[in-house]
């Protein structure tokens, strides 16, 4: 049994990190679908796929993190350690002979390691960068993380817009829509909305930016 762990969210200043892992017997479905890194394929063509993975596979799981646990967890772990737990939660649970993950360390190697060492049981995993588009299973996995956490972020967006007439964007920190909404709602409700990881430097120095405009108003 193979299995392919991928996440998607790292990085965004709103919304879920979302960690998927499916396990196939073998990749020949999924390379006859041309399954690699969700981030190269269109998201109509993600939607199908998704569905095509989880009809097809042995067995996937999904893990949603939210904003305020990855706030908190941070007060006592790094991303890293948050993904290495995330990813070993999946793999406990399902179990595969041979694991390929793809690597959040700069060292590949220590992230394989760390998420072995806390597993009851010893697969065999390899680690690499960007294994998303090396390997068809973690392209799978990616496909299931990415489309999960597109439709987390679509939900917000819709809970959001009733109350700012303005587009949420993808969430991420250097996307200018993000950034115009969240500044937009900082000055109309005098905080940041839910589902914001107030942890990331962006969340921190706008609030920053708006005490200083408050003081400045006084």
């Amino acid at each position: 049994m193979i299995c392919g762990v991928d996440e998607s969210g790292r990085g965004p200043v709103v919304g879920p990190l979302v960690v998927a892992g499916v396990n196939f017997e073998n990749d020949l479905k999924l390379i006859e679908e041309n399954v690699h890194d969700s981030k190269k394929i269109a998201p109509k063509r993600r939607e199908i796929l998704s569905k095509k993975i989880q009809e097809s596979a042995v067995n996937y799981e999904i893990k949603l993190i939210s904003a305020s646990d990855i706030d908190h967890m941070r007060k006592i772990m790094t991303l890293n350690e948050i993904e290495v737990n995330a990813f070993s939660e999946i793999i406990e649970k399902l179990k595969p002979d041979i694991c390929y993950v793809d690597a959040a360390d700069v060292n590949d190697e220590r992230f394989g390691r760390n998420i072995l060492s806390r597993l009851s049981f010893k697969p065999e995993i390899i680690s690499k960068h960007k294994a998303d588009d090396i390997y068809p299973v973690v392209g799978a996995a990616s496909i299931l993380a990415k489309t999960k956490r597109d439709e987390e972020v679509q939900m917000m967006a819709q809970e959001f817009e009733k109350k700012l007439d303005i587009p949420l964007g993808s969430g991420y920190p250097a996307d200018p829509v993000t950034q115009k909404f969240l500044r937009k709602w900082l000055k109309e409700f005098g905080k940041l909305p839910t589902h914001t990881r107030h942890s990331w430097k962006t969340a921190q120095n706008l609030l920053r930016e708006s005490k200083i405009k408050k003081l400045d108003d006084f």
